[in-house]
């Protein structure tokens, strides 16, 4: 490598697994000037591992590793013997063809439905999703939004016409919405979403009593003691300064990049990899950089959907529900992925009287014999965050008691994530709109500014972009964000080997 290498500043935006991925490889390589702003005070980004009942983790972050074969993370949990292997499974990131006998569905009017009668449309829709997470759509289906595909296929099936067939479906539709962060699958591109990889490997590996910590742990251990400034927030990014033809260069050595926090701290560097959200991006890209982005980078971050998916952690004195029982799902005879109802034009915010009906159910919780973790998604998981813990508790209680009969007790304690309102990522993670070409826009927003091809008096790759939603097929997941931290770190190595 050249020696250069070693003396060349290099900042990166954010300590999640992008940015520690990153630093991580270019110290390895033998870069010496290495600096981590993170915002907040804590590292991880959207992993977020807390112990807030007892001394057993609580993810309200990412909460699996998404397959074996191919992915650095599952290798890297299973090295250091971090991996408890589970039949649980995830309502995140897994299709709702997933339930088992011991998830209780639950009619709005009480009714139990039995494993019988969910299972065929829940298979169904498996299949459905299938087809395009395969790329296998039929030509007339190309062009339509997830949701009118699902739609129009399931309407071709004799179980739409079967008693509470079409419940149930929306009840997959309403699970799905979790899985692609939208608010509604009518928002969703059908074909893009084959561009999207499942990597192979089974179930999905549940993580040790560390959690995601550890996997974090691990990484942290790669990076040298004053590596990482927390509470650090950037607020300006300037970019293709010109180098001073004063001054003696034995005194001041000039940078390509200069970077502003908030704290008024200034960082000089050569390269910046920026890892920050792209929530954070749709808010911050058109005044975070100076000069302005290219508009093809613009294009890509407005473009490009961002949703959030929220947690909603109910602990309760005692347990009741039965021990076969993983989950209490709730199904409604309207629910709001309804395209009727999504698309009303009724009252403009009646939609929010009626939030808790985004709610998928209520799932147990591994180690925690007295939790339920409901999920919420979209504009009403936005909703919800400005409610108050105690509030959004309620509700959950009153749901519960309403749809099984049972008797629950008042909940004793609520955790709630609200990423949507989190100001340094403002959001969950990324999707593919209807009528948006995912691949131009992922790799739009991962082209480094300027590209060693462009002619330009420009010193090369000032800023660099990594993160979830910068990765053509593994954007969601956590996997994704550590290899586009590795693919920049090496785009850097290989500049200064050249």
């Amino acid at each position: 490598m050249n020696t250069v290498s070693r003396d060349a500043k290099i900042a990166v935006v954010g300590a999640g697994f992008a940015g520690l991925a990153a630093a991580a490889t270019l110290i390895k390589a033998g870069f010496q000037n290495v600096k981590i702003l993170e915002a907040k005070e804590r590292v991880g980004g959207r992993v977020c591992t807390t112990k807030p009942f007892t001394e057993n983790i609580i993810e309200l972050g990412a909460n699996w590793i998404h397959g074996q074969d191919g992915n650095p993370l599952y290798q890297l949990a299973k090295e250091q013997d971090l991996l408890v292997e589970t039949i649980a499974v995830s309502k995140i990131m897994c299709l709702p063809h997933s339930v088992t006998p011991r998830d209780y569905f639950f009619m709005e009017g009480g009714k139990q439905l039995s494993t019988d009668r969910v299972d065929p449309v829940c298979s169904l829709f498996s299949k459905l999703t299938s087809k395009a997470f395969e790329s296998e759509l039929e030509d007339k289906h190309r062009a339509l939004s997830l949701g009118d595909y699902l739609d129009v296929s399931f309407a071709e099936s004799p179980l739409a016409t079967s008693e509470d067939g079409t419940k149930i479906f929306e009840w997959c539709k309403r699970s799905e919405c979790t899985d692609e962060a939208a608010s509604s699958l009518y928002e969703v591109s059908a074909s893009q979403i084959g561009y999207y990889i499942a990597l192979e490997g089974g179930f999905f590996n549940s993580l040790g009593p560390g959690g995601y910590q550890a996997i974090l742990d691990i990484v942290l251990k790669a990076l040298p003691s004053g590596t990482i400034l927390n509470n650090t927030a950037v607020k300006i990014i300037q970019w293709d300064l010109k180098a001073s033809s004063q001054g003696d260069k034995d005194e001041e050595e000039d940078h390509a990049v200069q970077v502003i926090c908030e704290n008024d701290h200034i960082f000089d560097a050569d390269h910046v990899i920026v890892t920050v959200s792209l929530g954070v991006l749709k808010q911050h890209a058109r005044t975070m950089f100076e000069p302005a982005l290219p508009k093809s980078k613009l294009d890509a971050i407005e473009r490009l959907g961002f949703g959030t998916v929220d947690k909603i952690f109910l602990c309760f004195s005692e347990r009741f529900w039965p021990e076969d029982c993983a989950g209490i799902q709730l199904v409604w005879d309207e629910g709001p992925e309804d395209k009727a109802v999504y698309s009303s034009e009724d009252e403009e915010d009646a939609w929010k009287k009626t939030w808790f009906k985004k709610i998928c159910g209520f799932d147990t919780v591994a180690h925690h014999p007295t939790v339920l973790c409901g999920w919420i998604t979209g504009r009403e998981a936005l909703h919800m965050e400005t409610l108050e813990d105690s509030e959004v508790g309620d509700t959950c209680v009153r749901l519960l008691r309403s749809f099984t009969g049972w008797s629950v007790p008042d909940v004793s304690q609520v955790l709630i994530s609200r990423w949507g309102h989190d100001p340094h990522v403002q959001g969950s993670y990324t999707f593919v709109p209807q009528w948006v070409n995912g691949v131009k826009e992922h790799e739009a927003l991962a082209a480094p500014l300027p590209s060693c091809s462009q002619v330009s008096k420009s010193k090369p790759l000032q800023v660099l972009f990594a993160g979830e939603a910068t990765h053509v097929n593994f954007y969601t997941t956590t996997h994704g964000a550590y290899l586009s931290g590795l693919r920049e770190a090496e785009r850097l190595i290989n500049h200064y080997s050249d």
